[in-house]
């Protein structure tokens, strides 16, 4: 490549700028869904945990859902089968 003019050295820099920006926005996201996840293990409900972050309580939902709920429906959809099989 020939020599580099002042536009491409900011497109260069933009692009590093960029890529540094990223990473520490998927570290920030993934540190915030383990919390997430941690405030759900504690009872903490979506609805709060929404009004501390500025996301919706769905999304939040969606990201951490109910550890005993995912449990009670697994059980449920078992029983579900076995019924469904009895039949």
């Amino acid at each position: 490549m020939g020599r580099m003019d002042a536009l491409d050295t900011e497109i260069q820099t933009a692009a590093r700028e960029r890529s540094t920006a990223e990473a520490a926005f998927l570290q920030a996201d993934a540190r915030l869904r383990e919390l997430l996840v941690q405030g759900r293990a504690a009872n903490k409900g979506p609805s709060h945990m929404a009004k501390l972050t500025g996301f919706t309580r769905e999304w939040i939902s969606k990201i951490a859902p109910d550890p005993g709920k995912s449990r009670q429906d697994a059980i449920q959809r078992r029983l579900d089968r076995l019924n469904a099989d009895s039949d």
